[in-house]
């Protein structure tokens, strides 16, 4: 082997060693403050529930998946601390959860009143607000929905609820306590229309032939990692975590392996 050859391996070994090295280090270590605030009863506890993309699915073997799930377990590795997945049964009772303090972490919809409630993270991802609608429905556009007679579900107590009663001018909300009950609501055609944010109404157009996600979108939902008031000391490490899943593909690959749809870079 010449001796430019020996040089030029050396000088690029070194290199090589750093990329690599780069690729397995550790996340960076939370003080004992920082995890005795966010993982006070020494295991982070997530809030999940079952049906959303943006926290909780499950395919036919079984196997989980869901962006809350997945940073939840991504978080409780970077605080060197057990992953606990709770699951509830939808996104009320999660918040209500995280609020009394019974969950550490979640993923949400950042308002400004959820902010009055927990604290909130950086921007993460945005989220298109569209209609689904049964098979034989003339609807195409989101645009049309507002209709005297169109009575349009709504997962009851979230945020969509109070936003559409109060800017509908002829249609009419109908409530409904879960994703269940409006998936079976709108198989039997007892509204037209079913709203939420896209991740969510694609899921459950997969589960019913014929249904259809609008064209178009009447709103963007701005989802963050939330966890309960009072533990402020923790936020900088929270939006550190953040920002790196952003940015090295973690979040995006979550996005996949959830088969979230409608989503936007905030």
């Amino acid at each position: 082997m010449s001796i430019g050859r020996k040089i030029l391996l050396l000088g690029l070994f070194p290199g090589v060693m750093l990329l690599a090295g780069c690729a397995i280090l550790p996340p960076p270590a939370a003080t004992l403050q920082e995890r005795a605030a966010l993982a006070p009863t020494g295991k982070l506890r997530v809030g999940v529930y079952l049906g959303s993309p943006t926290s909780l699915v499950m395919d036919a073997s079984g196997k989980k998946a869901g962006v809350a799930y997945e940073l939840g377990r991504e978080f409780a590795r970077w605080l060197n601390v057990p992953f606990e997945p709770v699951e509830y049964r939808g996104i009320v009772d999660v918040v209500e959860a995280v609020n009394k303090g019974q969950v550490d972490f979640t993923f949400t919809i950042a308002t400004p009143s959820r902010a009055n409630s927990m604290n909130l993270s950086q921007s993460m991802l945005h989220l298109e607000m569209g209609y689904l609608v049964p098979v034989g429905s003339q609807f195409q556009n989101a645009n049309e929905i507002d209709r005297a007679g169109v009575k349009v579900g709504v997962v009851q107590g979230g945020t969509t609820q109070g936003v559409l009663m109060s800017t509908y001018k002829q249609a009419s909300v109908l409530p409904l306590p879960t994703l269940k009950v409006a998936f079976e609501g709108l198989a039997q055609g007892k509204f037209d229309a079913f709203t939420a944010n896209k991740g969510i109404l694609f899921q459950l157009s997969d589960e019913l032939p014929g249904a259809r996600v609008l064209e178009g979108r009447w709103g963007l939902e701005n989802l963050a990692i939330g966890i309960p008031k009072g533990r402020e000391m923790g936020m900088p490490y929270v939006n550190r975590f953040a920002q790196s899943v952003r940015h090295d593909g973690l979040l995006q690959a979550v996005i996949n392996r959830a088969g979230l749809r409608g989503t936007v870079e905030p």
